[in-house]
C-alpha cells in the first residue's frame, strides 16, 4: 500500500511542479498576482511634453454680433404710407427714397402757410401807412404847440396815437417773420413725406406695410419704425465681460472670435470700445459691454444678432515652460510622501494644498511639486518645479484623480512610435477669464 502511496504522491508532485512551471513561463503567475493585488497592475496614462514656448492669456466673453452702423428709420412727420420701393434684405445706396408718405395734407398746410404771409404783408402796409400818418401828425402838434397854438392834452394824445401806430408796425413785422417761419416748418414736413437712405446697405427689417399710418413718437411713446437698415460690411462683436474680468480689458487688445453659426471658421478682431457703464442681465450677472471690430474674410456674410463667444489677448508671456492644464493637480501636503515634500523649495508649509505635476519615469509615476503662473484655455505657465521636455502624465482624467508618487504606469498605445497622444484640452468656459 506504501508503494502506491508514494506513486500517487511522485505524481502529484510532478504535476504541481510543472503546472507552476508552465503559469510562470506564459506569465500567468503574473496575471494573476495583478488580480489578487491591484497596486501590482500598471495604470495606464497619457503623456505629453512640457515645452518651451508662449502662452496668451485671455478672457472669454460672450455677446451679439452687430452692424457698427445701422439706423432704425422712422418718420417725422404722422401720414400713411403710399410706397416703399424696397423690400427686406434688398440693398441700397445713399440717397435712395425708401419710404414715401401720403404728402397731401402737408402740402395743403405749405399753399395756407404762403397764404398767410401774404395777408401778413398786406397788413403791413396798413400798419406802416397808419405809422407814417401818426408820425405825421405828432410832428405837426409838436409845432403848434410850439407857438402856443395846442393845448398839452392835445400833444399827449398825439404822441400816445405814434406810440400805438409804431406798436402795431412791429407787431405786422414780426408776424411776418413768423408766416415766414410757418412757410419753413411747412415745407420740411412736406420734405420729410420722402425718406432716403442715409448710407449704403441692407434693408435688415421692415415693420410697415403700404397703407398702414406711422406715427410720431414722443417722450413717453415711442414713434413707428418703419424699416432698419445696417451696413454689414463692417460688423462688431458686443461682447458682455465679466465685472471681475474687465479690469486687463482695454482698446486695442486682439480678439478670437468664434460664432456658432459658423463652428468651422476661427475670425479675428480688435477691442474697439469699452464701456464705462456697469450693466445688470437678466440673470443679475454684471458685464461691461466691450465692442470688438470683426476682421471678416472676403464673401463671409454675418447676420445680425448671431451669437458668439470672445477670446480677448490681455496678456502674452514669451519662452515660459508650460504644460497642459490638466496636468497640474492640487494635493494635500500630508498625502504626499516625505521624499517628494522633504527636499522641495517650491513648497509654501503655510498652505494646506500644493500644486502637483505627475511625470513618466521608469515606469513610474513621479510627483513634482511645482510653482504656476498664468494659464490659457489649455496650458498652464510652470514657473518652477519641472524642467523642459519632461514627459508629463497629462491623462485620464480619472487616472489623475488618483494618481500617487512610484505608483505604476504605462502609456497608453501610441499611433506611430516616438509619438505622443495629444493632450486634452478643457472646455472653455461662456463667460469670464482664465
Amino acid at each position: 500500500m506504501w508503494k502506491w502511496l508514494l506513486i500517487v504522491g511522485g505524481v502529484l508532485l510532478l504535476g504541481c511542479v510543472g503546472s507552476g512551471y508552465y503559469l510562470y513561463a506564459t506569465g500567468k503567475t503574473d496575471e494573476w498576482m495583478k488580480m489578487v493585488r491591484p497596486d501590482l497592475k500598471p495604470t495606464e496614462v497619457r503623456l505629453a511634453k512640457s515645452e518651451r514656448g508662449d502662452l496668451v492669456r485671455t478672457v472669454s466673453a460672450p455677446g451679439q454680433i452687430e452692424p457698427k452702423t445701422k439706423v432704425e428709420v422712422s418718420a417725422q412727420v404722422s401720414a400713411r404710407i403710399i410706397a416703399l420701393p424696397f423690400r427686406e434684405n434688398s440693398r441700397v445706396k445713399a440717397g435712395d427714397v425708401l419710404i414715401r408718405l401720403d404728402a397731401r395734407d402737408l402740402a395743403a398746410l405749405v399753399d395756407s402757410a404762403k397764404a398767410q404771409l401774404k395777408s401778413e404783408e398786406a397788413r403791413l402796409e396798413g400798419a406802416r401807412a397808419s405809422y407814417i400818418n401818426a408820425e405825421a401828425e405828432l410832428n405837426r402838434r409838436r409845432e403848434l404847440f410850439a407857438t402856443k397854438d395846442l393845448a398839452q392834452a392835445d400833444l399827449d394824445a398825439a404822441q400816445t396815437d405814434f406810440l400805438r401806430a409804431q406798436s402795431a408796425l412791429r407787431v405786422a413785422e414780426h408776424s411776418i417773420e413768423i408766416a415766414r417761419a410757418d412757410i419753413r416748418r411747412a415745407e420740411k414736413n412736406l420734405d420729410n413725406t420722402t425718406i432716403t437712405a442715409p448710407f449704403d446697405g441692407i434693408i435688415t427689417a421692415l415693420n410697415a406695410e403700404v397703407g398702414e399710418t406711422v406715427v410720431v413718437g414722443t417722450l413717453n411713446n415711442p414713434g413707428s419704425v418703419i424699416m432698419e437698415v445696417a451696413d454689414l460690411s463692417v460688423m462688431l462683436l458686443k461682447a458682455r465681460v465679466d465685472e471681475a474680468n474687465i479690469a486687463p480689458i482695454v482698446e486695442g487688445q486682439r480678439a478670437r472670435v468664434y460664432v456658432n453659426a459658423f463652428k468651422e471658421i476661427t475670425l479675428t478682431g480688435r477691442v474697439d470700445h469699452v464701456s464705462l457703464k456697469r450693466q445688470v442681465d437678466r440673470d443679475g450677472t454684471a458685464y461691461f459691454e466691450t465692442e470688438i471690430l470683426l476682421e471678416l474674410p472676403p464673401g463671409l456674410l454675418l447676420r445680425s444678432g448671431l451669437t458668439a463667444n470672445a477670446d480677448i489677448e490681455v496678456e502674452t508671456f514669451r519662452d515660459v515652460v508650460k504644460v497642459p492644464s490638466q496636468a497640474v493637480l492640487d494635493r494635500a501636503i500630508d498625502d504626499l510622501p516625505r521624499v517628494v515634500t522633504d527636499d522641495s523649495p517650491h513648497l509654501d508649509r503655510t498652505k494646506k494644498f500644493a500644486q502637483v505635476v505627475f511625470t513618466f519615469e521608469g515606469g513610474k509615476a513621479k510627483a513634482h511639486v511645482v510653482r504656476t503662473g498664468a494659464s490659457d484655455l489649455t496650458d498652464t505657465i510652470i514657473l518652477a518645479g519641472l524642467p523642459a521636455d519632461a514627459h508629463v502624465i497629462a491623462g485620464p482624467f480619472k487616472a489623475l484623480t488618483g494618481m500617487k508618487h512610484d505608483q505604476l504606469a504605462v502609456e497608453q498605445t501610441k499611433k506611430a512610435p516616438g509619438v505622443i497622444e495629444a493632450k486634452d484640452k478643457p472646455a472653455a468656459t461662456a463667460a469670464g477669464g482664465t
